[in-house]
Protein backbone atom coordinates (compact mmCIF):
# COMPACT_ATOMS: atom_id res chain seq x y z
CA UNK A 1 0.00 0.00 0.00
CA UNK A 2 1.52 3.43 -1.26
CA UNK A 3 1.44 6.05 1.47
CA UNK A 4 -1.03 8.20 -0.67
CA UNK A 5 -3.32 4.88 -0.80
CA UNK A 6 -2.90 4.59 3.20
CA UNK A 7 -4.02 8.55 3.67
CA UNK A 8 -6.98 7.72 1.41
CA UNK A 9 -7.90 5.21 4.00
CA UNK A 10 -6.72 7.15 6.86
CA UNK A 11 -10.39 8.06 8.27
CA UNK A 12 -11.13 4.43 7.96
CA UNK A 13 -8.26 3.05 9.74
CA UNK A 14 -8.33 5.26 12.64
CA UNK A 15 -11.57 4.32 13.39
CA UNK A 16 -10.78 0.91 14.28
CA UNK A 17 -10.77 0.62 18.14
CA UNK A 18 -7.24 0.02 19.67
CA UNK A 19 -7.02 -2.84 22.37
CA UNK A 20 -4.89 -1.97 25.45
CA UNK A 21 -2.18 -4.22 24.49
CA UNK A 22 -1.77 -2.39 21.27
CA UNK A 23 -1.95 1.07 22.94
CA UNK A 24 0.70 -0.28 25.44
CA UNK A 25 3.00 -1.68 23.03
CA UNK A 26 2.70 1.30 20.99
CA UNK A 27 3.44 3.68 24.12
CA UNK A 28 6.41 1.16 24.72
CA UNK A 29 7.55 1.69 21.25
CA UNK A 30 7.88 5.48 21.78
CA UNK A 31 9.73 5.54 24.79
CA UNK A 32 12.55 3.48 23.28
CA UNK A 33 12.13 5.26 20.28
CA UNK A 34 12.88 8.26 22.06
CA UNK A 35 15.50 7.46 23.82
CA UNK A 36 17.26 5.91 21.30
CA UNK A 37 16.92 9.18 19.80
CA UNK A 38 18.10 11.28 22.99
CA UNK A 39 21.18 8.57 23.14
CA UNK A 40 22.13 9.34 19.88
CA UNK A 41 21.63 13.00 20.02
CA UNK A 42 23.87 12.81 22.89
CA UNK A 43 26.29 10.17 21.31
CA UNK A 44 26.71 12.67 18.44
CA UNK A 45 27.46 15.65 20.28
CA UNK A 46 23.57 17.56 18.80
CA UNK A 47 22.88 18.57 22.89
CA UNK A 48 26.20 20.74 22.17
CA UNK A 49 24.75 24.67 20.83
CA UNK A 50 28.19 25.23 20.08
CA UNK A 51 28.36 22.48 17.86
CA UNK A 52 25.28 23.08 15.81
CA UNK A 53 26.61 26.56 15.67
CA UNK A 54 29.75 25.13 14.16
CA UNK A 55 27.61 23.67 11.32
CA UNK A 56 25.98 26.78 10.65
CA UNK A 57 29.16 28.55 10.17
CA UNK A 58 29.63 28.06 6.59
CA UNK A 59 31.78 30.87 6.29
CA UNK A 60 34.18 30.49 9.16
CA UNK A 61 34.85 26.96 11.26
CA UNK A 62 32.85 25.17 9.42
CA UNK A 63 31.64 21.55 10.99
CA UNK A 64 30.09 19.40 8.76
CA UNK A 65 29.23 16.45 11.44
CA UNK A 66 25.62 18.00 12.08
CA UNK A 67 25.37 17.09 8.12
CA UNK A 68 26.25 13.40 8.71
CA UNK A 69 23.65 13.10 11.60
CA UNK A 70 21.26 14.70 9.21
CA UNK A 71 21.80 12.60 6.39
CA UNK A 72 21.72 9.07 8.97
CA UNK A 73 18.74 10.24 10.38
CA UNK A 74 16.76 11.59 6.94
CA UNK A 75 17.68 8.05 5.84
CA UNK A 76 16.41 5.85 8.78
CA UNK A 77 13.13 7.66 8.68
CA UNK A 78 12.84 7.23 5.01
CA UNK A 79 13.38 3.83 5.09
CA UNK A 80 10.80 3.66 8.03
CA UNK A 81 8.19 5.78 6.37
CA UNK A 82 8.70 2.96 3.39
CA UNK A 83 8.19 0.03 5.65
CA UNK A 84 5.00 1.63 7.72
CA UNK A 85 3.34 2.64 4.05
CA UNK A 86 4.23 -1.46 2.92
CA UNK A 87 2.91 -2.37 5.91
CA UNK A 88 -0.16 -0.31 6.81
CA UNK A 89 -0.03 -0.28 9.92
CA UNK A 90 2.64 0.16 12.99
CA UNK A 91 4.41 -3.17 14.71
CA UNK A 92 1.83 -2.81 17.50
CA UNK A 93 -0.41 -3.01 14.83
CA UNK A 94 -2.39 0.08 15.35
CA UNK A 95 -2.79 2.50 12.21
CA UNK A 96 -0.61 4.87 10.85
CA UNK A 97 -2.06 8.27 9.37
CA UNK A 98 0.63 10.01 7.38
CA UNK A 99 0.68 13.52 6.92
CA UNK A 100 -0.67 14.30 2.87
CA UNK A 101 1.61 16.05 0.35
CA UNK A 102 1.04 19.67 0.45
CA UNK A 103 2.27 22.60 -1.59
CA UNK A 104 4.75 24.80 -0.88
CA UNK A 105 2.94 28.25 0.63
CA UNK A 106 3.42 31.28 2.26
CA UNK A 107 3.07 29.78 5.71
CA UNK A 108 5.46 26.80 5.31
CA UNK A 109 8.16 29.74 4.36
CA UNK A 110 7.37 31.72 7.35
CA UNK A 111 7.68 29.21 9.62
CA UNK A 112 10.44 27.29 8.15
CA UNK A 113 12.03 30.84 8.50
CA UNK A 114 11.55 31.33 12.13
CA UNK A 115 12.55 28.19 13.32
CA UNK A 116 16.12 28.32 11.25
CA UNK A 117 16.63 31.62 12.94
CA UNK A 118 15.74 29.79 16.57
CA UNK A 119 17.83 27.23 15.76
CA UNK A 120 20.72 29.75 14.60
CA UNK A 121 20.34 31.82 17.56
CA UNK A 122 20.32 29.13 20.57
CA UNK A 123 21.78 26.30 18.53
CA UNK A 124 19.22 24.01 19.64
CA UNK A 125 16.07 22.52 17.79
CA UNK A 126 13.49 20.99 19.33
CA UNK A 127 14.66 17.47 20.17
CA UNK A 128 18.32 18.13 21.47
CA UNK A 129 16.49 20.69 23.41
CA UNK A 130 14.65 18.51 25.36
CA UNK A 131 17.21 16.06 25.84
CA UNK A 132 19.58 19.37 27.23
CA UNK A 133 16.71 20.26 29.59
CA UNK A 134 16.87 17.20 30.92
CA UNK A 135 20.30 18.12 31.94
CA UNK A 136 18.92 21.32 33.50
CA UNK A 137 19.85 23.53 30.60
CA UNK A 138 18.50 27.08 31.32
CA UNK A 139 18.86 28.06 27.73
CA UNK A 140 17.00 24.89 26.58
CA UNK A 141 14.57 25.62 28.90
CA UNK A 142 14.17 29.44 27.89
CA UNK A 143 14.01 28.13 23.77
CA UNK A 144 11.07 25.60 24.90
CA UNK A 145 9.21 28.05 26.89
CA UNK A 146 9.54 30.27 23.59
CA UNK A 147 8.58 26.80 21.49
CA UNK A 148 5.64 26.79 23.36
CA UNK A 149 4.38 30.03 22.64
CA UNK A 150 5.00 30.25 19.25
CA UNK A 151 3.07 26.81 18.92
CA UNK A 152 0.21 28.61 21.29
CA UNK A 153 0.50 31.32 19.14
CA UNK A 154 -0.17 29.79 15.35
CA UNK A 155 -3.70 28.71 15.87
CA UNK A 156 -4.51 32.18 17.50
CA UNK A 157 -3.70 33.94 14.52
CA UNK A 158 -5.20 32.24 11.63
CA UNK A 159 -8.27 34.14 11.17
CA UNK A 160 -11.64 32.88 11.91
CA UNK A 161 -13.69 31.53 9.33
Amino acid sequence: MSVSQMNEHAPLAAAAPATAGARALGLIGALASGLLFGVGLLLSGMTDPAKVLGFLDIFGAWDPSLALVMVGGITAARIGVMLIARRGASLSGLPVCLPPKRAIDVRLIVGSALFGAGWGLAGYCPGPAVVSLGFGSSSALALLVGMLVGLWGVPHSRPRR
